[in-house]
């Protein structure tokens, strides 16, 4: 019994083991293929995360990449302007340097001109006041006008104030002289009496002829028509006799009538005397300038009508010019002229 105990034991067990030998392989294949479909879904959502995370990354980097491009071009549009400003500062900067050497050049030719005036001050202010001495000797002799000679004078005596020099005294004292003199001349207003000489002659053409004036006419009073026809007729009567005569009384001949184109002329021939009588002023031309005035005056007094206010107002004009004197004895400043030209040669020779 032992044995057949032993025996059937010993089958249950190889029973049992062939038994767990067919359900064990089963048991890991099933282990495997879930640990397989858990492997294959982690490795299927790491590709989908991964590429989530490709495309964002693409579309940033596409972002990016447009972001670079946008600046780029605005980076070579700064540039491009920068190398044009680059250029217009180029050429500013080249106009700017060469003004600076003009200005330079310029600096230094003042300074060398500075340089040579300091050093010729007492000669340039000696051919100064020699120039303005004949600036006046020229305005006395040839235009008599006191007015500008003694200016010019005056401005060479401020001239000589800056010379310390004792050789310059006599010559000042020489053109002080002369100014006093020139100061003590009488002065004559030639503009005044030229531009009255020339509106005198624009108020011919204004000025009526005596030959053109008539007697003054009453009005014939109206008839009284109330009163009697004898009356009436008698004053008709009177009216018509004093229309037909005409009484008038003038101091002297009359005279002749003259026609429109005569009357013309003379009228341009009393200007013609009154601009010539206007040169003579300018000229200092005392007998031509009276002579021309006397000539005007009686042609007004014998052709035009001196109980008119405006001939009276030309021919009372005409009284005054002809009574001022237009002449003045200038005196002569040749002495401050030699003594100026001897202390330049003088300068000139210590030179």
């Amino acid at each position: 019994m032992t044995d057949q105990d032993n025996i059937s034991a010993h089958e249950r067990i190889e029973a049992q083991t062939q038994k767990l030998r067919a359900t064990k392989p089963s048991f890991f294949a099933k282990t495997a293929l879930v640990l397989v479909l858990f492997a294959l879904c982690l490795v299927a959502w790491l590709w989908l995360s991964t590429r989530y995370r490709f495309s964002g990354l693409e579309q940033t980097l596409t972002q990016r990449l447009e972001q670079y491009d946008g600046r780029n071009h605005e980076s070579s549009a700064l540039a491009k302007r920068a190398e044009e400003n680059t250029v217009q500062f180029s050429a500013r900067l080249a106009l700017l340097e060469q003004k600076l050497a003009e200005s330079r050049n310029q600096q230094e030719a003042l300074q060398t001109l500075y340089l040579e005036l300091a050093n010729n001050r007492e000669e340039r202010l000696i051919a100064e006041v020699e120039q303005l001495l004949i600036i006046a000797n020229q305005q006395l002799q040839l235009a008599g006008n006191i007015k500008p000679a003694l200016l010019a004078m005056q401005t060479a005596d401020t001239r000589l104030l800056q010379l310390d020099s004792p050789q310059i005294i006599p010559l000042r004292k020489a053109v002080a002289k002369d100014i006093q003199r020139l100061q003590t001349l009488p002065t004559v207003d030639i503009v005044g009496m030229s531009l009255r000489l020339e509106s005198l002659a624009e108020s011919i053409d204004e000025l009526p002829l005596i030959s053109e004036r008539h007697p003054k006419t009453s009005e014939a009073p109206m008839p009284d028509w109330n009163s009697s026809p004898w009356h009436r007729l008698a004053q008709e009567v009177w009216q018509d006799l004093k229309h037909m005569v005409r009484i008038e009384r003038t101091d002297r001949a009359e005279p002749p009538l003259l026609p429109p184109e005569q009357s013309y002329f003379l009228r341009e021939n009393l200007k013609l005397h009154l601009l010539t009588a206007r040169i003579a002023l300018l000229q200092h031309d005392e007998a031509s300038y009276r002579a021309d005035l006397g000539a005007a005056e009686t042609w007004l007094k014998r052709h035009f009508d001196v109980h008119d206010p405006a001939t009276n107002s030309v021919l009372a004009s005409l009284a005054q010019l002809s009574v001022s004197g237009i002449t003045i004895q200038t005196p002569d400043i040749s002495e401050s002229l030699s003594m100026v030209s001897k202390y330049k040669l003088t300068l000139e020779r210590g030179k």
